[in-house]
């Protein structure tokens, strides 16, 4: 039997019991004295006095420290909190966000005003000279560049409502920027088009500074020139690499004598759209791990018509890579639209394209900054979008943040060592983060695989401290959770290479600039791998897909067997049946949906009836 365990009773409670008793006793008196005529004086006294005794009574309980009072009015003190100087409570208003330099009134008739293409009807021999000369030497028409504003506006705020009424709380405090532009022999109108662009929309008190890297230009006008013009900007600077190094080289010089919070890459022949700055770094604010892009929207290379938003419109693109490690665009998808209530809501995206772009300081040093021993320009920004989400970061566009850009469709620079320092900067991005998916780039880029077997792509060991450092998480990680709709061909398909006809002894080949819907071709067999690079796939298609995924189409004789982009692409989707191709023993290749096999007819592969006598019907993998 368990003894009886004693407690100490609180003082509460020994007031309650004591009370309850006296409350008894008082009842227990009133119904002897109504009941007795016998009663001691001092006893029916006390009886008689039993009101006052339960006035007193209550009055003691209420005195009791637990009871519950009525909410009191507070001081004038008490409603009027310490505010932090530091952290205003609100929101900033339209004058505490002008910028440094207002716009000079524009002519709303003068060349590319508000935006608009610049009219070259009428030229004369020497105007097309000039044109055709700014062509050659700038890859875009720096005759109509140079002869609009470098203060041209691009008109009203045409972003969704949600956008342009957006405000941004005081607190905590919008962070300090500072915008890097690096340029080489830039167009002069181009480059200081982006930077008056950056003054007049950014707000003053957020706008640390304006840095421009030379990456050792050669052009006159971007010398002496340029310094003593940039003196009256104040706040805009110039400094100079004096052997070119490229564009990593540059950026890493510039990030390393910046004062802002924030560093915000821009290239060098952009403009800055209204209210371009705020929703990038009010994003930052939010997530310090973001690394955060513009909408970026296209300024035309021949005219320079700015192609500005449509209200109505939603943000539609997210970056990708291909096997082959070039940046593209695909559509967001349809669960990722789901998820965004507004264009205020970020994109999360795969890859970025690198040009544009912002992040904090100290993340940026933190995740590595750039891989300081790849070359001049090229695979950076895939290298660095594997790294910030493989290494828990993420890589947004902000949709309300719209900067326009001069897409080339060449580069007019050279490169010092020739493009073979594009594939080394691929190759060590591909040692480093892709772990064995990195076989299917070296499948697709032979000068890649022998760079890699040779080891002749520089030291990495510093880029593999820093992935175990930060405990990265590995490439299967981010196919799986970051980009689970890209297609990841087979590590190790059953067949690849070049598909050589046994008649014939030349190649299926794709062509040039085919990216589907063309019909394929015959060519000698090279073993280089390129457009008679195919891979037989576990789904039993033919794939091309060094860079977008093409199959193998059959198609109804007589007509032309084709590539057509493959149906299957990925999550949610399948083969298409005319996809599907078949190895027979005796080196037939077979559609099983139509039941014929290819058959090449005077250099035209086709299908047609299975004959296995037929050489023109045998095909191999070289």
């Amino acid at each position: 039997m368990r003894p009886f365990i004693r407690r100490r009773m609180s003082p509460v409670k020994l007031v309650l019991l004591a009370g309850a008793f006296f409350l008894l006793m008082l009842v227990l008196l009133q119904r002897d004295v109504g009941s007795s005529a016998a009663v001691e004086p001092w006893f029916k006294e006390l009886a008689e006095r039993k009101d006052e005794v339960m006035v007193m009574v209550r009055k003691a309980v209420n005195n009791i420290g637990f009871q519950i009072r009525a909410p009191q009015e507070p001081s004038v003190q008490q409603q009027q909190p310490t505010q932090d100087a530091k952290c205003p409570p609100g929101f900033y208003s339209q004058s505490e966000l002008k910028p440094p330099l207002e716009r000079p009134p524009q002519d709303p008739t003068g060349p590319g005003a508000d935006g608009k293409a610049f009219a070259s009807d009428n030229l004369s021999p020497d105007d097309m000279k000039e044109k055709e000369e700014g062509m050659t030497r700038h890859c875009f028409n720096q005759f109509a560049s140079d002869r609009i504003s470098l203060s041209r506006s691009l008109g009203e705020d045409t972003r969704p409502s949600e956008c342009v009424q957006r405000t941004f709380r005081r607190c905590p405090p919008l962070p300090t920027t500072s915008v890097i532009i690096v340029f080489h022999n830039e167009a002069w109108s181009t480059l200081l088009r982006t930077v008056y662009s950056v003054l007049h929309t950014s707000p003053a008190m957020l706008l640390k500074e304006i840095i421009l890297v030379d990456d050792a230009s050669v052009s006159d006008h971007l010398k002496s020139k340029l310094d003593e013009f940039v003196v009256q900007l104040k706040i805009v600077r110039v400094v100079r690499q004096l052997e070119r190094k490229g564009l990593i080289t540059a950026r890493l010089l510039g990030a390393s004598l910046a004062q802002g919070e924030i560093l915000t890459f821009l290239d060098a022949h952009c403009e800055c759209f209204h209210g371009w700055l705020e929703p990038l770094l009010a994003r930052i604010i939010e997530e310090p791990t973001a690394v955060v892009s513009p909408e970026i929207t296209s300024i035309d290379l021949n005219t320079f018509q700015f192609h500005k938003p449509v209200a109505s419109n939603r943000a539609f693109n997210r970056g990708n890579f291909d096997w082959s490690l070039a940046f593209g665009w695909e559509a967001i998808p349809e669960e990722a639209k789901k998820l965004r209530k507004d264009e205020t809501y970020p994109i999360k995206t795969p890859t970025f394209a690198g040009g544009l772009f912002s992040i904090s300081k100290t993340y940026f040093e933190h995740i590595g900054t750039y891989d300081d021993k790849m070359e001049i320009w090229g695979g950076e920004n895939v290298e660095m979008s594997f790294r910030v989400w493989q290494c828990g970061g993420q890589l947004e566009i902000i949709p309300c943040s719209v900067v326009g850009h001069v897409f080339r469709t060449k580069s007019p620079h050279t490169f010092p060592k020739g493009t073979e320092v594009i594939t080394r900067n691929q190759v060590r991005l591909a040692e480093v983060w892709m772990d064995d998916y990195k076989k299917i780039y070296y499948r697709r880029n032979n000068k890649a695989a022998v760079m890699a077997k040779e080891h002749n792509f520089g030291d990495i060991s510093d880029r593999l401290n820093l992935r175990e450092k930060l405990k990265c998480k590995n490439f299967t990680w981010y196919l799986n959770t970051v980009y689970p709709e890209a297609f990841v061909p087979d590590l190790n398909p059953e067949k690849f290479g070049a598909i050589k006809n046994s008649g014939s002894n030349t190649c299926l080949d794709v062509g040039e600039s085919n990216t589907g819907g063309k019909a394929v071709i015959m060519y000698t067999c090279h073993n280089m791998g390129g457009n008679q690079y195919f891979e037989y796939s576990s789904h039993k298609e033919l794939r091309h897909n060094i860079g977008t995924q093409l199959c193998l189409h059959a198609r109804p004789q007589p007509e032309t067997v084709l590539v057509h982009v493959c149906e299957l692409k990925g999550k949610g989707t399948s083969v298409a049946p005319l996809q599907q191709w078949v190895f027979t023993e005796g080196k037939l290749l077979k559609n099983p949906s139509s039941g014929k096999c290819l058959r090449l007819v005077e250099d035209h592969p086709q299908m047609d009836q299975c004959n296995a006598a037929d050489l023109y019907q045998h095909w191999t993998f070289s």
